[in-house]
């Protein structure tokens, strides 16, 4: 079979059933590990001054060994994964090691808010318009409307407009940069989308880690003092590669098997509102009006994600 056979095989595969309510769970877990992620960086900064980049590199390395044991104690073979899918995995890699890179460095120069803003919503845009040439798939008339609500809702929750209309250089630098992010994690989606439809979920995404992790860890000399910063935020990194990643990248992989890659990015957007919650939670940050509105309609958009389902 030529290789222009396979791809037009692997694309009809994709072509999604309706979402499965297991698959929208699995996927909401995930998005709501994510969104804790950036709690335990506040941690990490406080406690071991770490560097966002290490915390890239240490989350990758944890997910990749912790992926690559679970693989080979299920029995799931990597060799299948090694022989017919070596470019989308590479890929899928690639694309993991820039989303941290880009993601980070965009917080140094604009700041949290914005980088969240422009990542966290340009991520389902780029995705919902790229499947219908890349996987054939098509948005119904709930799934445009529960897009449009969770862009808004997650744009209330993270912006400010003290920090958006900032034109300078750098910040402009960092808003670039957060784009690339998105646009890295949308790619990350479609690709892996795509590969479900002839590799198991874990090898998968055992393989994608650990090329993500080789490919992120020259980064590192880009860091002050590496060492001092595992030794003392060990515990945490360890639960960000373990729980945050491996675990909640393992739960999305297999949730997206069962879920079309415009609908899994969606409900993502419960990232960010899982991130504010623990944020006013655990650290005293004030939730204004638009916020709670925002909060609001990215649960509606959930809800109209979940009824859509149901009704097909």
């Amino acid at each position: 079979m030529s290789a222009r056979a396979r791809y037009d095989r692997d694309v009809r595969r994709a072509r999604q059933a309706p979402a499965s309510a297991g698959g929208l769970a699995l996927i909401a877990l995930a998005a709501v590990s994510w969104g804790t992620s950036g709690s335990v960086m506040t941690v990490l900064a406080a406690r071991a001054a770490a560097s966002p980049l290490l915390v890239g590199v240490a989350r990758l390395w944890v997910a990749a060994i912790l992926l690559l044991l679970a693989a080979a104690a299920s029995r799931q073979s990597l060799a299948a994964a090694t022989a017919g899918d070596r470019w989308r995995w590479l890929a899928m890699g690639a694309c993991m090691a820039g989303y941290q890179a880009a993601y980070f460095t965009a917080v140094t120069l604009s700041g949290i808010t914005t980088t969240a803003l422009v990542a966290i919503c340009s991520a389902p845009l780029i995705i919902a318009a790229l499947a219908p040439w890349l996987l054939g798939e098509r948005l119904t008339t709930r799934a445009r409307l529960a897009l449009g609500l969770g862009v808004t809702g997650t744009a209330l929750l993270v912006s400010a407009p003290a920090t958006v209309s900032d034109g300078s250089a750098r910040f402009l630098a960092g808003a670039l940069l957060a784009l690339i992010a998105g646009l890295a994690y949308a790619l990350f989606v479609l690709t892996a989308k795509a590969g479900l439809a002839r590799t198991a979920p874990l090898p998968l995404t055992a393989l994608t880690f650990a090329a993500g992790a080789v490919l992120l860890t020259p980064a590192l000399l880009w860091t002050d003092a590496p060492g001092r910063q595992l030794a003392i935020g060990w515990p945490w990194l360890l639960y960000l590669g373990g729980v945050a990643t491996a675990g909640a990248y393992g739960a999305y992989t297999v949730g997206l098997g069962r879920v079309p890659a415009s609908i899994a990015g969606i409900v993502t957007l419960l990232e960010p509102l899982t991130a504010t919650i623990l944020g006013v939670a655990l650290f005293g940050e004030r939730l204004g009006a638009p916020a709670v509105v925002g909060a609001g309609l990215l649960v509606g958009a959930l809800g109209l994600l979940l009824s859509d389902g149901e009704a097909r």
